[in-house]
């Protein structure tokens, strides 16, 4: 596979402040993000307060504790908002800590264990907006088992990968030979893309990520022109950053891939029988997990005037990336 470079890079600029989250925890080293409808939430990375997650509002301000520590939470905490779809409540928090899932109501209130036992730390969390894979939860692990997980916290293989598995998304219409909603996933170690069908048959789609993939989703394939809308990705370990939906007009329904190693962002677009691969340019620090937010609705009677979350794990942004403390 061939790699070209684009001419116009996309335009980071900070959304919340590591000064902020640092007056809010007593430190900054920013590692995960989820868009929850009417707030951000965030968590941070080894160190103080590290299993106590932050909220923002709307403008990345205001910047406060949410809910309560995590128990037995250490390292890099996941986090996802829930869609309101396949028997979930709408824009509760789900957090990692391990091999299991935590579930927080909006508020902050009502913290509990919602799944726990699975086979390997857990990596990203991501709810399926179109039904394809029964809007369920699906979770990737550092042991390569991606589990459905249903509302009542039943989970269930979906495939076994045998490699670390970190992003996950699903597209928004056809990418190649890829069906509207089928979900793709990515292994940092590996830097290669795998589709997963609704019955766990697993294919490479060949495409190789240089720097390893960090972070995936896909663009959404149309924005309605609210500030909001674009972009969200952890820099760790200082801030939150922001690339606005113009950035991304010629890129609607393709795959954003970035890198710890390098630093870059990735554009994955289908082409014939095959994708290419175009380096976006430099992230300008070292990315973890983001989310794109869109007024597109996904809700199946959404309210006027509320924003969507897609991409990154669909659920969420946050921290998959094992490092050292």
């Amino acid at each position: 596979m061939g790699y070209s470079v684009s001419a116009n890079a996309l335009s980071f600029s900070t959304f919340v402040s590591g000064s902020d989250i640092n007056s809010a925890l007593g430190q900054n080293a920013t590692i995960g993000f989820a868009y929850a409808g009417n707030k951000f939430v965030g968590s941070v990375y080894f160190g103080s307060n590290n299993n106590q997650l932050y909220q923002t509002d709307l403008n990345g301000q205001n910047v406060k504790p949410f809910g309560s520590p995590i128990p037995g939470a250490s390292g890099e905490i996941y986090l996802s908002s829930s869609l309101g779809l396949g028997g979930f409540a709408s824009r509760n928090i789900f957090a990692t800590a391990g091999n299991s899932v935590y579930q927080i109501d909006n508020n902050g209130n009502n913290l509990g264990t919602f799944v726990s036992g699975l086979n390997g730390t857990v990596r990203g969390i991501a709810f399926d907006p179109y039904g394809v894979y029964g809007n369920e939860m699906l979770v990737t692990t550092t042991s390569g088992t991606v589990y459905r997980v249903n509302s009542s916290g039943v989970a269930t293989t979906l495939a076994s990968l045998g490699v670390d598995t970190e992003g996950l998304d699903f597209a928004p219409q056809a990418f190649g030979s890829l069906a509207k909603g089928t979900l793709v996933v990515t292994s940092e170690n590996t830097g290669r893309l795998t589709s997963i069908s609704s019955t766990g048959t697993t294919t490479d789609l060949g495409v190789f990520i240089p720097g390893g993939a960090e972070q995936l989703s896909f663009v959404p394939i149309s924005f309605g022109g609210n500030p909001l809308e674009g972009l969200y990705s952890a820099r760790y370990p200082s801030d939150i950053r922001h690339a606005g939906a113009s950035d991304f007009a010629g890129l609607l329904g393709d795959v954003i891939v970035t890198t710890e190693n390098g630093q870059r962002v990735w554009q994955v677009h289908p082409t014939g029988g095959g994708y290419t691969t175009t380096d976006l340019g430099s992230f300008g620090g070292q990315p973890e997990d983001g989310i794109f937010v869109t007024s597109t609705h996904i809700h199946p009677t959404p309210e006027p005037g509320t924003l969507a979350l897609f991409g990154l794990g669909a659920g969420a942004l946050a921290a998959r990336r094992r490092k050292k403390a």
